[in-house]
């Protein structure tokens, strides 16, 4: 169970620059539209990805695998990153969106935790295709990559995200691109980046994130269940690589 001493901003990533608050940034509010405050936020998305039921989303084409890449991608990255700063700012949680600098650390905390989930997530999704399909193994990795090239690309250069961004974005290319794709298990072993993206970047001082890490790391990984749940019913391979293969962008 995680305490809730003091809770306190890492001044490392303190900068000072007044910015408008972006609880999800244009990226997000283009899919789940605009909102006030992170705790509308969080109850949106939990009605929007039916928190405790399943939505009956098909993943049986490229467009429908890009989407579900993009959403869930998101749906982790927020949840978790807003719900552990809930849980550690416990009453004074509402208070902590006044402060401009807290501001400015979470919104450059959010594109990082939203990178690693979406390279997680890529690797699985991957992996899964590989293995409903055998010998598609090269097409699900082309597949993959053009899919997060272009999620990456229409994300852009977020203006409240910080200067490592785009090396950021250029090392999940990096990642995919030594993917052997169907050796990937289907478990939770391809979600590795995205545990330690929230312990690296959450604002809150090193001294609390060591000692809620081990919870931190597992909370994310409980996250990715459904996610997977959801993949594993809904995804139907041979449409979205079918499709591809005709494919030009």
């Amino acid at each position: 169970m995680v305490h809730n001493p003091t809770f306190t901003i890492n001044p490392a990533k303190q900068n000072g620059a007044r910015e408008t608050l972006s609880v999800i940034g244009e990226y997000f509010t283009q899919r789940f539209g605009k909102l006030a405050h992170p705790s509308v936020m969080l109850r949106n998305l939990r009605d929007y990805f039916g928190f405790g039921k399943r939505r009956a989303e098909p993943v049986g084409s490229r467009a429908e695998l890009r989407r579900f890449l993009e959403t869930r991608a998101s749906y982790v990255a927020q949840f978790s990153l807003y719900g552990y700063l809930r849980t550690r700012a416990g009453q004074r949680y509402p208070e902590l969106f006044d402060d401009d600098v807290f501001v400015k650390s979470i919104n450059i905390a959010k594109w990082h935790i939203w990178l690693a989930c979406l390279s997680d997530l890529a690797v699985y999704s991957g992996g899964m295709l590989a293995r409903r399909m055998p010998g598609s193994a090269d097409a699900a990795g082309a597949l993959v990559r053009e899919l997060v090239a272009e999620i990456i690309a229409a994300a852009g250069q977020p203006e409240d995200a910080d200067d490592e961004f785009a090396a950021h974005a250029a090392r999940i290319q990096a990642r995919l691109a030594l993917c052997e794709w169907n050796r990937i298990a289907d478990g939770e072993d391809c979600f590795s980046e995205s545990p330690a993206a929230l312990v690296r970047w959450a604002p809150i001082v090193d001294d609390l994130k060591t000692l809620d890490e081990p919870i931190v790391l597992n909370s994310v990984r409980f996250r990715w269940q459904e996610v997977r749940r959801h993949l594993r019913q809904f995804l139907d391979a041979e449409g979205v690589l079918g499709e591809s293969a005709g494919h030009r962008p």
